[in-house]
């Protein structure tokens, strides 16, 4: 693989506090039929999902391609959330609004009524008490919304606060701001991918470990795109995959990657980036091949990329077999 460079990474464990989440959006399910109806339609097991989970989600294409990545939450028995890219959410909703037909709800857009908020750190910790703990990807009930643990990434604990606006004023107000830039970096180095607008119908789930993450159940039954995303699963390890990259230099999603292994064509694409104290990170699907050589952002002469440490495990050849 790529040589790593010396960089000095930061210490999140030194950050805390709370944000808006304004880049992410909600939309809404309400009916009898919420539950069955976006079973079908998405890459997780919605039927089963209880109010205590919180559990990833891809919509794909007919042939296999994520147009919207998303977190689902069951605030009610008959009522869903769906936590996604707010620049994807006018298409998703859409899409998703075609095939509802003479199933039994209705889909909207939320945000006039609900946000996102990220919490992090251990004054967070200590404002949410028992909400807080348990294992990633729990909910919990707290200030009339649900709090949703997400993966610790280097040694600091991160959670969503997903519920009405009007709430959300004494949880911000209750904690020091936390920087934008702080929490988008960690989003990054967690290697869990948001599908945003320029990376629409670009990847299929493994290609970004999605699948690695809980975002897709292979036991459910028929989504779109199920038989490709099946047949990518089963037929062996995939030749592609996401991975972490630092530069200092500015990258921007949808930016493609090219390998000096073979300059001619890229060798991947930027998925999601952000900078903080002066480095930028990036998480990039990249072919397993073009791992060897440097890597470089944008054209064989562009800005060098140093590849980072992912916090879970690939699968290897042995795992396929």
């Amino acid at each position: 693989m790529t040589p790593m460079t010396k960089i000095q990474l930061p210490d999140p464990t030194t950050w805390g506090g709370a944000l808006l989440l304004s880049d992410l959006g909600i939309i809404q399910a309400d009916g009898p039929e919420s539950a069955a109806f976006l079973h079908g339609q998405l890459s997780q097991d919605i039927q089963t999902q209880a109010a205590t989970d919180a559990r990833l989600a891809a919509y794909c294409s007919a042939k296999g391609r994520m147009l919207a990545s998303m977190l689902t939450l069951k605030p009610q028995t008959e009522q869903i959330w769906m936590v996604t890219d707010k620049q994807v959410l006018p298409g998703l909703l859409k899409r998703l609004s075609m095939f509802v037909m003479r199933s039994k709800l209705k889909l909207s857009d939320a945000n006039d009524n609900l946000c996102v908020i990220g919490l992090l750190g251990t004054q967070a910790k200590f404002l949410l008490g028992d909400a807080a703990q348990g294992e990633a990807w729990r909910a919990h009930t707290h200030e009339g919304g649900l709090v949703v643990k997400l993966p610790d990434v280097m040694g600091t604990s991160r959670w969503y606060w997903v519920g009405p606006r009007g709430a959300s004023t004494a949880l911000l107000g209750a904690l020091p701001a936390l920087p934008d830039s702080q929490w988008a970096w960690l989003d990054v180095v967690s290697g869990i991918p948001r599908i945003e607008a320029s990376t629409v119908e670009q990847f299929v789930p493994q290609m970004i470990n999605f699948e690695l993450i809980g975002g897709v159940n292979f036991k459910k039954g028929c989504y779109p795109g199920q038989e490709i995303v099946a047949r990518s699963q089963y037929r062996g390890t995939t030749k592609r995959r996401a991975f972490v990259l630092h530069t200092d230099h500015a990258v921007h999603a949808g930016q493609e990657v090219f390998s000096e292994a073979d300059p001619s064509q890229p060798a991947g694409v930027i998925i999601n980036c952000a900078t903080t104290s002066g480095l930028t990170s990036a998480l990039a699907e990249l072919k397993l091949t073009a791992l060897e050589t440097p890597l470089h952002a944008g054209c064989i002469d562009g800005p060098l990329l140093t590849l980072g440490v992912l916090p879970y495990a690939l699968p290897t050849a042995d795992d396929a077999t």
